[in-house]
C-alpha cells in the first residue's frame, strides 16, 4: 500500500445499491422502467474495494452521520441530536486536524448548517450550499402551480412543502443551477486551491438524490414520455395505493432514476477533477451514502422506521486508494466502522482507541475475508429492528404484529415472509444482539398468529 497523503468522503443521501448499475448489472427494478444508469459510479467502482454488506445503524441523515464521524454507535442510545461539545463527541475532522491535515466540508445538507448542529466542527474551512427540500431559505410563494406538482389526495400540510420545495428552486435555469453542480464545483475549488497542502481530508455531503425528485430535462429519461399527469416530485408517506394511481407511481419511480443518473453524471465531473489534479495518486476515496430509499417496494415511499427493508437499507460503498486491487467484497460492515479504518489507512490508527466501531482495514489489505457476523439497523424512535447476517434479514416488528424473516439469498426482494418455517432461524437471528437494542421484548412469530419470547 502506497503512502496515503489525503482522505475524500464522498456521502449522498439516499441511494439505493440497486439504482447503481455496477452492483444492478443493468436488470430493471421494477416493470416498465429501464434500469437506472450510472457510468461514472460504475467508472470509480471498477478501480476500487467495492462492498456489498455496507450498513449504517442507527436511521436516518443525522445518526448516520455522526456514526460516519466519530465512529461510535447511535443505535440504541441516540435520537437525531447535534454533535455534544468536545470532548464528549470526538470527530475524525477534529483528530485529523491535531495531526496536520487542513480540512474542507462542503454540503448542501440542510440539516447541518441549522443552528447548533456543530458538525463542522474541526474543520479549516465550511461551505453552506442553501435551498434544499424544506430549507428556510426562500419566503416568498413559488412562482410555479402546485397544482401541477399533487395531485387531488395531497392535504394541505402536503401541499406547503411542495410549495416550500418549489419556490427554494424556481430560479433554475441551467443544470448548474441545480444542487448536485453547486456541490461537485465548490469541491472542485476547495481541492484545487487546497491542493497545496501536505494534507487535506475534504467531506463532500450532497443531499440528492433525496427528495423532491426533479431532475433536469437531459437526465428525466425514465419516466413514461406519454404520462400526462402532475409531475409528483414529492410522494407522500403512508401506502402509495392510497393516494397514487400505478401510473403516478411508476412515473415517482423514474424520477428518482434520473435524480440518480444526475447526481452520478455530476460525480464523474468530481472524479475527472480528481485525477487530473493527482488526488488519485495520494489520497483514500470513499464514496458511499447514508441509506436508501423506499419506492413502493413494500408499499410506501419515504423513510420510516417500519420500512426495513433493502431498498432502504444497502448502500454503495467503494474505497480507493492508490494500487489498490479492484475486488467485490461480502464482508458485513457497519458505518461506525469507517472511521478507525481510515486512520488506521492513514497511519493514524492509535487515535482510534476509544472508537466503537472496528477497523476493517485487513479486509482491504486481503488479510481476511470476514468482519461482523452480524449488523442491527434501525430508528431510535421506533420499535421495529433489523438484524442481517449475509443470508438472513430478520425483522423485530413492535407488540400486535408479526416479525419477519428472508432469505437474502434467494429472495433479495424480500417478498416471502418464513417466520413460520424457519423459526429456528429467526430465534437464533434475534439472540445476536441483547434486549438493551430493543425497545420492547424480542420476539419472533409462533405459528400463524401467536408470538414467542426469547428467553
Amino acid at each position: 500500500m502506497r503512502n496515503i497523503k489525503n482522505f475524500i468522503l464522498v456521502v449522498v443521501d439516499s441511494l439505493r445499491q440497486d439504482h447503481v448499475s455496477f452492483y444492478n448489472k443493468g436488470r430493471p427494478i421494477f416493470e416498465g422502467i429501464k434500469a437506472c444508469e450510472t457510468p461514472n459510479i460504475d467508472r470509480f467502482a471498477r478501480k476500487s474495494i467495492v462492498f456489498t454488506n455496507a450498513y449504517p445503524c442507527g436511521l436516518p441523515t443525522i445518526p448516520v452521520r455522526t456514526e460516519l464521524v466519530t465512529g461510535q454507535f447511535t443505535l440504541p442510545h441516540r435520537p437525531w441530536r447535534p454533535l455534544l461539545p468536545s470532548p464528549l463527541d470526538i470527530t475524525i475532522a477534529e483528530i485529523l486536524a491535531k495531526e496536520g491535515f487542513v480540512n474542507g466540508f462542503i454540503t448542501d445538507t440542510y440539516h447541518f448548517f441549522k443552528p447548533d448542529m456543530n458538525f463542522h466542527r474541526g474543520f479549516h474551512s465550511f461551505r453552506w450550499i442553501r435551498g434544499q427540500e424544506y430549507d428556510a431559505y426562500v419566503s416568498s410563494p413559488p412562482k410555479r402551480k402546485i397544482e401541477n406538482y399533487v395531485n387531488e389526495n395531497y392535504p394541505e400540510e402536503w401541499r406547503k412543502l411542495v410549495a416550500k420545495c418549489l419556490a427554494n428552486t424556481d430560479h433554475f435555469e441551467k443544470e448548474e443551477d441545480y444542487f448536485p453542480a453547486k456541490v461537485v464545483l465548490e469541491a472542485i475549488n476547495w481541492l484545487e486551491k487546497n491542493r497545496v497542502h501536505n494534507r487535506v481530508f475534504l467531506w463532500i455531503d450532497c443531499f440528492d438524490p433525496h427528495e423532491p425528485w426533479d431532475p433536469p430535462p437531459r437526465f428525466d429519461i425514465y419516466t413514461d414520455s406519454s404520462y400526462r399527469g402532475p409531475r409528483l416530485i414529492l410522494p407522500m408517506g403512508g401506502f402509495a395505493s392510497s393516494w397514487a394511481s400505478e401510473e403516478e407511481i411508476k412515473y415517482i419511480r423514474g424520477l428518482y432514476a434520473g435524480e440518480v443518473s444526475f447526481v452520478d453524471h455530476w460525480l464523474g465531473v468530481l472524479f475527472k477533477r480528481l485525477e487530473e489534479l493527482g488526488y488519485f495518486d495520494d489520497s483514500l476515496i470513499i464514496l458511499t451514502a447514508d441509506h436508501g430509499h423506499p419506492l413502493a417496494d413494500h408499499g410506501k415511499f419515504l423513510k420510516g422506521p417500519d420500512r426495513m427493508y433493502s431498498e432502504l437499507l444497502k448502500v454503495p460503498f467503494m474505497v480507493y486508494y492508490p494500487d489498490c486491487e479492484h475486488r467485490i467484497i461480502d464482508a458485513l460492515i457497519q458505518f461506525p466502522d469507517i472511521p478507525p479504518t481510515v486512520l488506521e489507512l492513514l497511519g493514524l490508527g492509535n487515535n482510534a482507541r476509544t472508537m466503537q466501531g472496528k477497523s476493517f482495514a485487513g479486509v482491504l489489505k486481503g488479510e481476511n475475508n470476514e468482519h461482523r457476523e452480524a449488523v442491527i439497523i434501525g430508528y431510535h424512535e421506533g420499535e421495529d429492528r433489523c438484524v442481517r447476517t449475509k443470508e438472513w434479514s430478520y425483522i423485530h416488528r413492535p407488540e400486535g404484529q408479526p416479525d419477519e424473516l428472508y432469505n437474502l439469498i434467494e429472495d433479495p426482494r424480500e417478498k416471502m415472509n418464513l417466520i413460520d418455517e424457519r423459526k429456528d432461524v429467526a430465534l437464533k437471528m434475534a439472540s445476536l444482539f441483547g434486549k438493551y437494542f430493543y425497545k420492547t421484548s424480542i420476539k419472533v412469530v409462533k405459528g400463524l398468529q401467536g408470538r414467542y419470547e426469547v428467553s
